[in-house]
């Protein structure tokens, strides 16, 4: 037997997918770049990635709500005898109409399909009960918490009896105990056969949830998204997050997010290999930087944590932790080394000293390892009146990146040359001097 005839059929098939956003007059932002995924009756596909890098952009292209750029987009005809077809979404916003009942907001799917009140309303009370909602039919949204809202959404989705169920982020905006009772429920229904899905599509940035959920993983890149890795989990169901086969493919999975790209040396004292002025950079705060070197420093880390326990112990998710290591990494006051992040010594020593002297410290490490800072502060140095528009730096980054990117980028910028004092912005006139600055 041949291994075509092996596998299961292909349900989505994606390949060389690209998407740009912007004018077509500027450079645009890439978002996603060659993209290739199939998606197989039967199992669960995680795609996994920090915020920005495509996910939903790649979700919405296969539900058809947004046409890519270029590359194709196959979602497979089934066989005659099944009931399901098409693709059903669930949102990470709830989206339910606030005017309508539970039964009303469910039944919407079927009455844009033309299917009549009787058959209507059958398939709406079977599809919440199937959910846990029995009960609620003639409540409205306002009545519901948030977990048994996101299942309203969930039982609109099922009630078209779609064969692809595509999920994007659906439980990032609940506590953690409701979204753990909603990812098990799911799985359970899944695993029982009683939902009419052939296989479900998930985006995540929750690198735990992933593990649990999923029978194969893709790691997305970021700027642009690219599939950097695929990874099948062999674990069976149900998954203990204390397994130490959990544990192991968790920490795995952070290494290979904050790998570098294949033929990129290690960071040397010149700066990061291939960036320059035009290096984008995450909008994070010296309070948050400032509070992860502190977090590291302290007891139990002592200068050095494996990832994954850093991302529990903060409480924070893959896409929040890394922008937040890299900096640190950026301006050296931390070294990254597969899943461990080690502070340096001038790291210690920022996390010894006064406020002053912190000061001092950010602001050496600022100049010397960031481009763009070191570049505003020379054109200030070398003017007479000390003055430069951010204007002229914001176009000077647009030759590199999209305008939306630039901004992020300046108001990082902005951020960390006001908290070291090297320059000062002025808010009103969108302009920067040295009035501040020693």
């Amino acid at each position: 037997m041949s291994l075509a005839m092996e596998l299961p059929a292909a349900l989505v098939e994606v390949e060389g997918l690209k998407h740009i956003y912007g004018k077509s007059a500027g450079p645009g932002l890439v978002v996603l770049d060659d993209v290739n995924l199939t998606l197989r009756s039967g199992e669960i596909v995680g795609l996994l990635g920090r915020s920005g890098s495509g996910k939903s952009t790649l979700l919405r292209s296969i539900a058809g709500l947004i046409t890519p750029t270029s590359g194709r987009v196959e979602v497979n005809d089934l066989p005659d005898d099944t009931t399901a077809h098409g693709v059903a979404m669930v949102f990470q916003t709830f989206a339910l109409f606030p005017w309508l009942t539970v039964q009303k907001n469910v039944e919407l799917g079927l009455e844009a399909k033309g299917v009549n009140a009787a058959e209507r309303r059958k398939r709406s009370l079977a599809a919440i009960d199937l959910i846990g909602l029995d009960g609620f039919e003639n409540a409205y949204p306002k009545e519901l918490s948030g977990g048994m809202r996101q299942r309203v959404g969930l039982a609109r989705a099922l009630v078209v009896q779609p064969s692809i169920l595509l999920m994007d982020e659906p439980f990032s905006a609940l506590d953690v105990l409701t979204a753990e009772t909603l990812r098990t429920d799911l799985l359970d229904l899944w695993a029982e056969g009683r939902m009419p899905i052939r296989a479900i599509l998930l985006v995540t940035h929750n690198i735990e949830e992933a593990v649990l959920m999923c029978d194969r993983i893709l790691v997305f890149s970021s700027n642009p998204g690219r599939v950097i890795a695929e990874i099948k989990v062999d674990l069976p169901q149900p998954r203990k997050r204390l397994d130490p086969a959990f544990r192991a493919l968790v920490d795995d999975i952070y290494a290979r997010m904050t790998a570098r790209p294949k033929g990129q040396a290690a960071p040397t004292g010149g700066g990061l290999p291939g960036t320059g002025l035009g290096m984008a950079l995450p909008h994070i705060s010296t309070n948050e930087l400032a509070g992860m070197i502190e977090n590291l420093a302290a007891a139990p880390n002592n200068g050095s944590a494996d990832l994954a326990d850093l991302a529990r112990e903060a409480q924070l998710e893959a896409d929040e932790l890394l922008p937040i290591a890299e900096t640190l990494q950026l301006m050296r006051f931390a070294e990254i080394d597969g899943r461990t992040i080690r502070l340096t010594a001038v790291a210690r020593r920022y996390a010894d000293a006064d406020v002053d002297e912190r000061k001092q410290i950010f602001a050496r490490q600022l100049l010397a390892y960031v481009p763009l800072a070191a570049h505003i502060r020379r054109v200030l140095d070398d003017r007479a009146s000390h003055q430069a528009p951010a204007s002229r730096f914001r176009d000077e980054l647009e030759d590199f990146m999209s305008e939306p990117r630039a901004d992020d980028t300046m108001s990082a910028v902005v951020s960390w040359g006001r908290y070291a004092e090297v320059f000062a912005y002025h808010d009103d006139d969108d302009r920067f001097s040295l009035d501040n600055p020693a």
